[in-house]
């Protein structure tokens, strides 16, 4: 009978056209992969490399005129370390802020039994497409005390909407009701059921929020452009921004000898200041990188 059965149902083989095709989705993926990473391996070797040599596109696949004078030019500069220092403590404190506001609204709209919670999603939804403008945000935080001042790049703008959407949904499609019921026959509050069994459960949608928002205020420089004065507070994308201008302005004032110096330095900057404001974010990722996948797929669709 196995027999039988094993004739009739023969295993089924890959066609032809099959391994066509996925060797079709192989070679796709590669090229789409080199598209991306290229660029990103020719600033890496562009930084290391003579910048004439940059400049007559002769740096395609390794560098020439190997120097590290970029990087030490850069590193001359004592406020980037100022700039090290507050990007870190920005990211850090910033994502704590953001990860328990989000995380916290997103549970609460994900709970059927909150009065009003269809209106509420509206509000947050409405303020993802209308806002005051920059003029009443400034006014906002003037009157608040936080210009000038720490918080005011790690506090105002925390809530972030679609990041409250994302972890809502993952929410209710990957934490039961059960649990809720089961953890109230046990005296479980909504707090401690909050923190003890949902953030525990949570681990995807965390990680790739914290993911986001980190990148955020890593990168983030229009904030300190706009509400900071005090140098000292300046983050790392502010200072390298300054220390650009600044070596931009010498090479044009120049003249001979000097100027054609401070031009290679100037060009040599650019590429390393990309390389020293681009690496440390980028090893993160491998730290999250295991709930990454997972928590995008789960939380990307709407409901």
């Amino acid at each position: 009978m196995a027999a039988t059965a094993k004739q009739a149902w023969p295993a089924r083989k890959g066609s032809s056209s099959d391994k066509i095709t996925e060797m079709l989705l192989y070679v796709w993926a590669a090229v789409t992969l080199i598209v991306v990473l290229y660029p990103i391996y020719f600033i890496v070797i562009a930084s290391f490399s003579d910048p004439a040599a940059v400049g007559n596109g002769q740096v395609w696949l390794y560098p020439k005129g190997f120097t590290f004078d970029g990087y030490l030019e850069l590193l001359k500069h004592a406020n980037i370390w100022i700039g090290y220092r507050n990007t870190i403590l920005y990211t850090v404190v910033g994502t704590a802020i953001g990860l328990a506001v989000n995380l916290s609204a997103a549970y609460a709209l994900s709970r059927k039994d909150l009065f009003g919670r269809k209106v509420l999603t509206l509000f947050f939804i409405f303020t993802m497409f209308f806002n005051g403008g920059l003029i009443p945000t400034f006014l906002t935080i003037r009157d608040f005390h936080l210009y000038d001042t720490f918080l005011v790049m790690v506090l105002p703008f925390a809530v972030g909407v679609f990041d409250i959407i994302v972890a809502r949904t993952f929410f209710q499609t990957s934490i039961p009701g059960d649990l809720w019921e089961a953890a109230q026959i046990d005296g479980c509050g909504n707090l401690r059921y909050y923190v003890g069994v949902v953030l525990p459960l949570s681990k995807a949608v965390v990680a790739v929020l914290a993911l986001w928002i980190a990148v955020g205020h890593w990168n983030s420089y229009f904030n300190a452009l706009i509400y900071l004065q005090n140098k000292n507070l300046y983050p790392l994308q502010l200072v390298l921004r300054d220390i650009l201008i600044t070596n931009q302005m010498q090479s044009g004032m120049g003249t001979g000898e000097a100027a054609q110096i401070a031009m290679r330095l100037a060009n040599m900057l650019r590429y390393s200041v990309i390389v020293v404001s681009t690496i440390p974010i980028m090893c993160f990722y491998p730290l999250v990188q295991k709930h990454f996948n997972q928590g995008v797929m789960i939380g990307a669709v709407k409901s």
